[in-house]
Parts: C-alpha cells; structure tokens; sequence
C-alpha cells in the first residue's frame, strides 16, 4: 500500500477501534490511537505475513509487548484478513478469545501473550537470536510503551542484542509521554530515550510516529546493529478531547463524547 491508503487504513483501524471499546465498555484506548499508525504500517506494508498460514515458518514477527493496547492488534488483524472482521465486535464479551491482553493460544497472528509490561522485548530478542542460530531470514519488531522502558528487563534486553548483533530486530517505543495515572516525567522520566539506547551500541532513528511516511521509512530500515525507533506519538491521537491527556490511558467515552469522536474520525476518512 502507498502512503496515502495507508492513512485512510489507520484512520478507519481508529473508528472500529473507538466502537469496540465503547460497545465493550473497556479498553486502553489512548495508547491504541497513538500506535494504529504504526500497527497500520507494519500489518499493511512491512511485515512479511501470511493470513491464511499465521505460523508459516518464514513469517516476520511482530511482538506488541504493550499488550494492554490489544483492541488495536485485533481490529488491524482482523481488517488484514487473521480473524473475522465481525469477531471485533466479541471485545471482552463471555467466552471470547479477544481478551484485555493478547493471547497467542487462541488469537491467529499473535506471536506471544503479553501484558505484564516488560516481557515482550526479551522475547523478541529470543526470536531475533534464534533467527541467527538457524539462518532464518525473518525479522522481528516489537513495540513497547515508553512507561514500559522504566523496566530493567528491557534494558538487559537491549544490552543482549546489542552483543548478539541482532542487525535482524527492530525495536519501536510509542512514545506517547503518558502511562496510567501520570505523565513519564512525573513518575520516572526516561527523555530523551535516544541517547541511552545509543549507548547500549543500537542504532537509533527519531520520528513523528504519527505520520505515516516517516513510520514507514524507519520501519523498512536496514542496518548492521540493531534499530530502535523512538517514535513521538500523541495519546488519543485522532480525537480532539482525548489527545494528551493522562486521563484517557484507561476511560471510555460516554455516548456523547463517543459521537463526537465518530463524527471527527469520520470526517477525516
């Protein structure tokens, strides 16, 4: 997909994701608005998938390690053709297999279960490394949250692939500002991110993680050491009241403010 399909993909990834949370009662919709951009690129131009084959072998991998923003990994999946589209709807429900958190065991596309903040990129580097040990050629990408880099395991995870060489690992932080309950700089400010990754030997590349051309420049990447991406996003991007506001970390809208959000993403498809 060209750049301009891919933001009218990522604008209607929003609606459905805005209408899942509303009619599920639930969701971590600010930081799923502030990464559809990149789920969109990823699912819709990067990755090497198959939908009809989830676990062929050559598959590229892609970890959400900020698992709590699942309601977006499943609208993309199933817009890209994992699961049925109608399944959206099954959000949270009784005896639905699209849970708060994704789970690998029941959800086609997801690589690993995650949820406790902090796992995902250690797994990702396994995968990366077992790609070296068996010559394998897929790439694997994992997002995290910013919140989420004030976890030790993922700064060991960073000094392993740097050792390894995992030139086959991308890393992306949204870096939205935001985690639940407070601002990053007012719990345990990280910023600027770019400088310590460097220092642990990655490659480091800066964008605006909410527009589409520079995600998908740095994401289709390829360099000889690892690469993160510290991606500048804005919580509850797309919806004028949500945007930058701690608030709506974990809050879903009431019926007014849900037909507004409707009208804004609708206008801008």
């Amino acid at each position: 997909m060209d750049i301009r399909d891919l933001e009218r993909v990522a604008r209607q990834i929003r609606l459905r994701d805005l209408q899942a949370v509303f009619e599920a009662g639930a969701g971590h919709i600010g930081g799923e608005m502030s990464v559809i951009d990149v789920l969109t690129a990823l699912y819709f131009r990067v990755l090497k998938v198959w939908p009809d084959q989830p676990k062929h072998p050559d598959r590229d991998r892609f970890v959400l390690s900020k698992g709590h923003t699942a309601c977006a990994l499943y609208v993309t999946l199933a817009k890209r053709g994992f699961i049925p589209e109608d399944e959206v709807s099954t959000f949270l429900k009784p005896y639905s297999r699209l849970n708060g958190h994704p789970n690998c065991n029941k959800v086609p596309g997801v690589e690993t279960n995650t949820g406790p903040l902090g796992h995902g990129l250690p797994v990702a580097v396994g995968m990366a490394k077992a790609a070296k040990l068996s010559g394998a050629a897929y790439h694997t990408y994992v997002v995290t949250g910013d919140g989420e880099m004030q976890e030790g395991s993922n700064w060991e995870a960073i000094m392993a692939a740097a050792h390894f060489g995992l030139d086959n690992l991308t890393l992306l932080i949204d870096h939205n500002r935001f985690q639940q309950g407070a601002s990053i700089a007012d719990t345990n400010g990280l910023a600027p991110l770019r400088p310590k990754v460097e220092a642990f030997g990655w490659e480091v590349t800066e964008i605006n993680g909410n527009a589409m051309s520079e995600v998908v420049t740095a994401l289709e990447h390829r360099g000889t050491r690892p690469h993160c991406i510290v991606a500048h996003t804005n919580k509850g991007h797309g919806i004028s009241f949500m945007q930058d506001t701690v608030d709506w970390h974990h809050k879903v809208p009431n019926k007014e403010q849900y037909e507004i959000a409707v009208k804004e993403l609708s206008e801008a498809l």
